[in-house]
């Protein structure tokens, strides 16, 4: 997905969330997010991560362009430009920070330029040294992350991209919060970003997210266990019996079929042969042989769930690298095949407030809940 929006002319930003890093928090951990986002933001020209400063950079050369075409000053051009940025929440210090930018292009300091973006990186962690380096009197925290994201997706198009696409993959991580308030705060969050996709609110601004089936459907801890989020992301009742609906919020991806699995453990051969079929370890007749092996032992969960599998497949080619003189056939009984098994996803005590106070898993509450 990034790939196809980076050749359609779109700044993407990816991250994985993690306990450290989630879209709601008062403890960091939103900052912390953001800052791994910027860290990752990529164009086509740089889609290793760290665009944020050519994205910033083409935005003053821009400028720079348009103010000698009207026999204008660049610094004009900017504030022209940056202008509509101060209706928007959070904008006017956002647009004095590229001001600060410009200003330390047109003079050549350096530290100027890197002081404003690491404010955009959202690198400051306390308004004193922000105000000593910019002059502005705000930082990008836990409050203000989700404002942010709108500002850069609209200061993206006046730099001539065609938006931002902000990619979140382990969402499961938001199904493992085990307190409940902090669970529904983050939840609340992605209400918002779905509300203001729906209704056209965020302009140039998309997201992907990532995560397990039990993250989206659970009604006790998944995104179905809030009210407003589930009847905005149910699923078309008309899809069923294998016909598709692309059009909806949610987009189920299918998972392998033997025949995939197949040319999957082919090509994993072929690469631990280093990139020579030839001297693949096992042929198409051994792999056929490991995958009956895989069938009787754990069923059809052997290439719809194929983590462990492939790990014992890897092992096996291992084995048989190190050791030439051995049949995969002497080994095959060997191999031990166990169905994949997230413990993440193992379902909590009946009751999160039982009896007493509930230990807090995170720094996200003030209070604890207790039950007479």
């Amino acid at each position: 997905m990034r790939t196809v929006a980076l050749n359609t002319k779109l700044v993407t930003m990816h991250a994985d969330l993690s306990p450290d890093r989630r879209l709601h928090a008062t403890g960091g951990q939103a900052r912390s997010l953001y800052t791994e986002l910027t860290r990752n933001m990529a164009t086509r020209a740089k889609p290793d991560g760290g665009a944020l400063g050519a994205v910033v950079e083409k935005f003053v050369a821009q400028a720079i362009s348009e103010a000698h075409q009207k026999n204008s000053s660049p610094e004009q051009v900017i504030r022209v430009k940056l202008e509509s940025l101060s209706e928007m929440t959070g904008g006017y210090d956002f647009a004095a920070v590229i001001a600060a930018y410009w200003r330390g292009h047109d003079t050549g300091d350096d530290s100027l330029k890197s002081a404003a973006v690491r404010w955009l990186r959202g690198e400051y962690s306390t308004r004193t040294d922000a105000r000593a380096a910019l002059g502005v009197r705000t930082i990008i925290d836990d409050a203000n992350f989700y404002d942010q994201l709108k500002l850069l997706a609209r200061f993206t198009t006046m730099a001539g991209y065609g938006g931002l696409l902000v990619c979140l993959d382990e969402m499961v991580n938001l199904y493992k919060l085990a307190n409940t308030q902090a669970r529904n705060a983050n939840y609340e969050q992605i209400l918002r970003i779905v509300n203001d996709s729906l209704q056209g609110s965020a302009a140039h601004l998309g997201f992907l997210f990532g995560g397990t089936p039990e993250f989206l459907t659970d009604t006790r801890r998944g995104m179905y266990s809030y009210a407003a989020l589930q009847s905005r992301l149910a699923e078309n009742t008309f899809a069923t019996a294998g016909v598709v609906d692309t059009s909806g919020p949610v987009l189920r991806l299918s998972g392998l079929t033997p025949e995939d699995f197949f040319v999957l453990l082919g090509k994993l051969a072929t690469v631990y042969a280093s990139g020579t079929p030839d001297r693949a370890a096992l042929d198409d007749q051994a792999i056929e042989a490991f995958m009956r092996h895989c069938a009787n032992r754990i069923g059809e969960a052997y290439f719809r769930t194929p983590r462990t599998t492939i790990k014992a497949f890897l092992d096996l080619l291992a084995v048989l690298e190190q050791n030439p003189g051995l049949d995969y056939r002497q080994l095959l009984d060997q191999v031990d095949i166990a169905a994949d098994v997230n413990p993440d996803l193992e379902p909590l005590p009946e009751d999160d407030t039982t009896a007493g106070p509930v230990p807090r898993a995170d720094d996200d509450d003030e209070l604890s809940t207790f039950r007479l």
